[in-house]
């Protein structure tokens, strides 16, 4: 039952925890008036760590699996 329990809600956690860190990267944009330039870097720059995050669960998924995708 526990096992079910973190199957299920550990991801959906992190995916909210990734999508939250979204919010917090244009909360900061809009509030210190990057402009369009600086808001893109800002989402490059500090979501860089979240999509090697999530590239590294895939890695990890397609290496567990024998490379079938």
């Amino acid at each position: 039952m526990q096992q079910t329990f973190e199957a299920w809600i550990t991801p959906l956690m992190i995916g909210g925890l990734i999508l939250f860190m979204f919010f917090i990267i244009w909360d900061l944009a809009k509030k210190s008036n990057a402009g369009r330039f600086g808001t893109i870097m800002l989402f490059v720059v500090l979501g860089a760590g979240i999509f090697g995050y999530v590239f590294k669960v895939v890695i990890t998924w397609v290496l567990e699996s024998g490379g079938a995708v």
